[in-house]
């Protein structure tokens, strides 16, 4: 949204910061409600503590009673020149406030290993996440702030949260910051839907993006950062706001503004990094970053997303999902005389994609695919752990000890990978090896395991010596391993009920050598159901398993399949 009047200007800089500040120590000294600033590192969210500290300045020590806590979400893949900028100013801000007896606490959130991009992005294999597979911004951002927010507000009964949202960002933002306006109980404070006993204060929503910039180019850094820095951070990169401290869904993450995670495929192109890049040639240590994370993002000629091959046709849990596109019912008089050109306009787009499906009257099958497969994991932490040597050794002295990926996070990948997918031959540590030189910095798993790397290379070898099919390998290898490890786990146990299940479950999910196979069952599957529940129902018998489709047609993108999209 473009600015529209600057209401610092207006009504005077001095006395519309003098007016502001007001408000602040009146709120602020109004209960004993300890107070909660999200500080991103960007603009707005240094507007907001700046002010909030000015404002604190004008009370006296008595006064200051209450804590007001600092947070910053590190999402351990944070773009790393704004993630070293957050941390200088904690620390510059952790001994201003000691020197000056501000009650001023800041905090770097964290979230938990399991949440941790790496680990559910190589350790358990979801795909790069996506519009319609955001899985990212709840993990890496609002549970490790939220976790905070709700323990604050558990020991003290309620909390405050200052945020440096602005109507004049968008007029989506406008509209949702107005319809919390009606939801007020309290003067200036919002209450939170999704955080019981947690009020909002948005101290600069009324401010333009131009009134931002002349109150922080104007007024001294009270805890001694410096404004004019950070202004020529934003220079670097391409128009658009900052991170904001995400609590919520509808909070725009990083992906939706200027910086944000280095790694993310919410955005087209990681525009911010580019121009880093591009601007400033002692950025260009961050190029091997931008192209892994391209690699993240892989398109088709026609610039749709497309991942197929690198991932496995089953879900995690071994399920096979089956899509059917258009929808809609081709006998409907309605829709019946475009149903035809829609459906070939979809198998189209799967043969372009190398995708398989099945034409029949009633639309176009397909597997929605689920996590990476083993190989690509392993080539990708490489691949990630080379990158991080090659900045270390490349790149200027500030990042030398630069981590992509913690220890913490190795060590969870390891385990998902052996004890979860049946992974058995550890072969983390032999990758980490051979990259870094030295050995992996953490013993075995279980040295109770009988199997490793070396029985796993017999069972390769038996399985390639049986299939001339150059598919079916890896997929009963999988097969193999998971078999073995459920016998495993059960064979010290005196009660083995549900073994037998556990065998039956693996062997039917698991078995399919080649996609083909899996999407003729799941199509005979979804008949059997279809007839179970409605006799009447006429099915089509005649199933055509396809590697390809008519030649191009026109595309609808409304109609295509969520995974190419």
């Amino acid at each position: 949204m473009a600015d529209s009047k600057s209401l610092l200007t207006m009504g005077g800089l001095k006395n519309s910061i003098a007016s502001i500040c007001e408000e602040i120590r009146r709120l602020y000294s109004e209960d004993d409600s300890p107070w909660i600033i999200g500080y991103s590192g960007g603009k707005d969210s240094t507007a907001v503590l700046q002010l909030t500290w000015l404002a604190l300045q004008g009370l006296p020590d008595g006064h200051r009673r209450k804590t007001v806590h600092v947070i910053s979400t590190d999402t351990l893949v944070e773009n790393p020149i704004v993630s070293a900028w957050v941390e200088n100013s904690h620390r510059s801000m952790r001994k201003a406030a000691v020197e000056q007896g501000m009650p001023i606490e800041p905090h770097q959130l964290r979230p938990e290993v399991e949440n941790s991009f790496w680990v559910n992005l190589i350790g358990k294999g979801y795909p790069a996440p996506r519009p319609k597979f955001r899985w990212c911004t709840e993990r890496l951002k609002i549970k490790p702030s939220n976790k905070f927010i709700t323990e604050t507000v558990r020991g003290s009964g309620e909390a405050v949260l200052l945020l440096g949202t602005r109507k004049a960002e968008s007029v989506t933002r406008a509209r949702t910051m107005e319809r919390h306006e009606k939801g007020r109980v309290r003067d200036r404070l919002s209450p939170n839907a999704s955080l019981p006993g947690c009020w909002v204060y948005t101290p600069i929503e009324d401010w333009t993006n131009d009134d931002v910039w002349l109150f922080l180019t104007s007024t001294k850094n009270p805890w001694g950062w410096s404004n004019h820095d950070l202004m020529g951070m934003y220079a670097g990169a391409t128009e658009g706001g900052e991170c904001p401290l995400v609590v919520d869904t509808s909070t725009p993450s990083c992906g939706d503004s200027r910086f944000g995670c280095w790694v993310c495929t919410l955005v087209d192109k990681d525009r911010s990094m580019s121009a880093m890049i591009q601007n400033d040639e002692e950025k260009e240590w961050m190029l091997p970053l931008l192209r892994l994370r391209n690699q993240l993002d892989i398109r088709d000629d026609n610039g749709y997303r497309n991942d197929i091959q690198n991932r496995d046709f089953c879900r995690m849990d071994g399920r096979l999902t089956l899509e059917r596109s258009p929808k809609g019912d081709p006998k409907d008089p309605a829709v019946r005389h475009t149903f035809r050109r829609r459906a070939m306009e979809v198998a189209s787009r799967l043969k372009q994609a190398g995708r398989v499906h099945g034409v029949r009257d009633d639309g176009v099958y397909y597997l929605i695919h689920g996590p990476y497969v083993q190989s690509w994991r392993e080539q990708f932490l490489r691949q990630l752990l080379e990158t991080e040597d090659w900045v270390r050794k490349h790149g200027p002295e500030a990042v030398q000890a630069i981590e992509l990926i913690t220890l913490e996070e190795l060590q969870a990948i390891r385990r998902i990978w052996v004890e979860e997918k049946a992974e058995f031959e550890d072969s983390l540590p032999i990758i980490y090896q051979e990259v870094k030189g030295e050995p992996f910095p953490a013993g075995s798993l279980d040295d109770s395991r009988q199997f490793g790397a070396k029985e796993v290379e017999l069972l390769r070898e038996a399985i390639g010596d049986s299939t001339e099919d150059t598919n079916a390998p890896e997929r009963q290898l999988d097969l193999a391993r998971r078999l073995i490890e459920i016998t495993r786990k059960y064979r010290t146990k005196l009660r083995r009920a549900g073994l037998f299940d556990q065998l039956e479950s693996v062997l039917e999910s698991r078995s399919f050598s080649t996609e083909e196979e899996a999407l003729a069952w799941a199509i005979e599957e979804e008949d059997r159901a279809n007839s179970a529940s409605s006799q009447a129902q006429e099915l089509y018998s005649g199933v055509l398993i396809l590697d390809g489709a008519p030649e191009s047609f026109a595309s609808d993108e409304a109609e295509m399949p969520e995974a190419l999209s």
